[in-house]
């Protein structure tokens, strides 16, 4: 099979068509494991508390604790999802454009991918 450019322009539809889908019923789940859980209690939003973890940190508690079912991993889970989708289909189109030979559209997509490698790298915990 050969990969063209309309077969890579229909698989970048279906990650942004299932991605939202998958990150609604995720948050769905998580939302509703959360509300069980914590249905009595009440929310202090009169301090904010900085939290200054590595995004390495983070992600590792997420994934623990979507392991231990707790409802608030499992939205945080689909928040990184929801954060991942656009950048699957930004490396989706950069292979598109390196199909189509586009050589302006590579530079201003590979551009795009640095500025956010050194945001996620620069803007977590350092």
């Amino acid at each position: 099979m050969q990969i063209t450019d309309k077969t890579i322009q229909r698989i970048i539809g279906d990650v942004l068509k299932y991605g939202v889908r998958t990150v609604l019923a995720i948050s769905t789940i998580g939302g509703l494991i959360f509300l069980y859980n914590h249905a009595n209690e009440q929310a202090d939003y009169a301090r904010f508390t900085e939290n200054d973890r590595s995004i390495i940190e983070v992600v590792s508690d997420v994934f623990s604790g979507v392991f231990n079912m707790q409802g608030r991993s499992i939205i945080f889970l689909a928040i990184i999802i929801l954060f991942c989708t656009p950048l699957i289909r930004l490396l989706l189109s950069l292979v598109s454009f390196i199909i189509e030979g586009d050589k302006l559209y590579v530079f201003i997509t590979t551009l795009v991918l640095i500025i956010i490698a050194f945001s996620m790298y620069f803007g977590f915990g350092h």
